[in-house]
């Protein structure tokens, strides 16, 4: 059956409009920058600038030209790099922006004005000036977003040339920002899995933190109490204790849901409480360290840790594909199952799945328990993957973050496992732009939550960008409710 050409460009609008929320986001996220760096606020005011004097002694010093020339993208002001076996410090004209005008700038304003003379000038005099000044600032920071959270992608074919050439030495640093990153998104993959799986089945699951904290518990556990099992035996024990202990821990809400009407989100808030609670009572007296002070487990065995695939500092470890099939199960449950349709059924319209048969009860009790088993195996991975115990501090929000996740992805695995790549690639990066741009981390935060809204509220991006929207053709209840549940 052919889809109208109505369908079609529906279809379009909906893969355009994250893209276009996620640039519109950026834009917003580089004023931000821009008012935030000193430099730049410096160049849009009225202070004195020292005209500042060109380098001239060879011996110690190479121009920031010069060595962005022979190492590009990898070098600033003050840094130290080798030529021809000297050790030059980089300069520029202007070693402080703060307090210096380029003698090139200031000779366009003055044309008589030699090295070391201080001027003053506004911005409308030399408007040029505090542009380049947030041009910099922003290319700067993202430029550094893009090589925390990817690499360096110089280096990147440098390592992969000498790997051709049977030296990997290299290939650990150029590839250490992307292994963190997709690190970083593993966790985000599952819970944001867990999430869109109870939107989908009409169930606002809240409580994927504390169920990804539940299933950190309960896999840690069973990670350091079994001993002298095979690797094939106690690895998946492990990662099935953490489904199980997050999966009924979510089912709880489920069942209050189902059999007395108790609103799942006030549940799953309350729950994520519990947990916390919970977890913190454990490890400060059964599940504590032996011999230790501090609110930690102890350590699993080697046998129920996830392989990881490069030595030295690389993290990355077999979870990353655990989730990718985890999001090709979920799909295949949802849409190529009965279970999945009557869960859809039940989300789309529960009225109409109760008069069609269905089991209210037993789809959300189900929902919930898939849902928090997801979301429990977030946390398991992470421990048999990463850390290798349970910390009293151990998410960093996950769960949190998937509901997000899910709304960004539009509860559909395939766009969950995009939006966790997305918030993954982040997250990596913010620490790198932090330390090179002196940018607050926090705008990361920022830059997170203006996706989310202009994901929410689309016709924002529409009147941004003047984009229509076609009215849709009216259509009897009951087929927007078939659609629903197809969809």
């Amino acid at each position: 059956m052919s889809r109208s050409p109505h369908n079609r460009d529906e279809r379009l609008q909906a893969l355009l409009m994250p893209l276009l929320a996620i640039v519109t986001a950026l834009i917003l996220g580089g004023l931000l920058i821009i008012v935030s760096d000193l430099q730049v606020i410096a160049a849009f005011t009225r202070i004195p600038r020292q005209v500042a004097v060109p380098f001239t002694n060879p011996e110690t010093e190479i121009s920031l030209e010069e060595a962005l020339w022979r190492h590009p993208n990898e070098v600033v002001i003050g840094d130290a790099v080798e030529v021809k076996g000297k050790q030059l410090r980089v300069v520029g004209d202007v070693r402080d922006a703060t307090t210096q005008i380029g003698l090139d700038e200031a000779r366009a304003l003055y044309p008589e004005l030699g090295p070391g003379v201080t001027i003053h000038f506004t911005f409308f005099q030399k408007p040029a000036v505090g542009l380049r000044a947030a041009w910099r600032a922003v290319r700067v920071a993202y430029v550094a977003l893009f090589e925390g959270s990817i690499g360096n992608p110089r280096q990147m074919a440098q390592a992969l040339a000498a790997w051709l050439r049977g030296d990997p030495s290299l290939l650990n640093r150029a590839f250490y920002p992307l292994s963190e990153s997709l690190v970083t998104s593993t966790p985000y993959i599952l819970t944001g899995l867990a999430v869109a799986l109870g939107f989908r089945a009409g169930m606002f699951n809240i409580g994927a933190e504390g169920q990804y904290f539940v299933g950190g518990l309960t896999s840690v556990f069973v990670g350091y109490s079994l001993k002298g099992l095979p690797l094939w035996v106690h690895l998946p024990l492990t990662l099935l204790a953490g489904i199980v202990g997050g999966g009924l821990w979510g089912s709880i809400p489920g069942w209050l849901k189902a059999k007395t009407g108790g609103h799942e989100v006030i549940n799953t808030i309350m729950m994520n409480y519990i947990a916390f609670a919970l977890s913190d009572w454990l490890l400060n007296g059964p599940m504590m360290r032996p011999g230790g002070f501090r609110p930690i487990s102890p350590e699993i065995e080697v046998s129920a840790r996830l392989p990881r695939f490069f030595g030295g500092d690389i993290r990355f470890h077999a979870g990353f594909f655990l989730a990718l099939v985890m999001a090709l199960l979920v799909y295949w449950l949802l849409f190529k199952t009965t279970i999945g349709f009557e869960l859809r059924t039940v989300g789309a319209n529960p009225s109409a799945a109760r008069y069609a048969g269905i089991s209210l009860t037993r789809s959300m009790v189900l929902a919930m328990f898939l849902s928090g088993g997801l979301a429990g195996l977030a946390g398991a991975n992470d421990i048999t993957g990463l850390i290798y115990y349970m910390p009293n501090a151990f998410s960093a929000g996950y769960g949190f973050d998937s509901i997000a996740l899910a709304l960004l992805g539009r509860s559909h695995p395939l766009g969950v496992v995009l939006a966790a790549l997305l918030f993954g690639t982040l997250r990596a990066g913010a620490t790198r732009m932090q330390s090179v741009a002196q940018i607050p981390i926090d705008i990361i935060s920022i830059l997170q939550a203006m996706i989310i809204i202009f994901i929410a509220a689309p016709e924002i991006i529409r009147a941004i960008y003047r984009i229509k929207q076609r009215r849709a053709q009216e259509q009897p209840p009951e087929a927007d409710i078939v659609e629903g549940v197809q969809a």
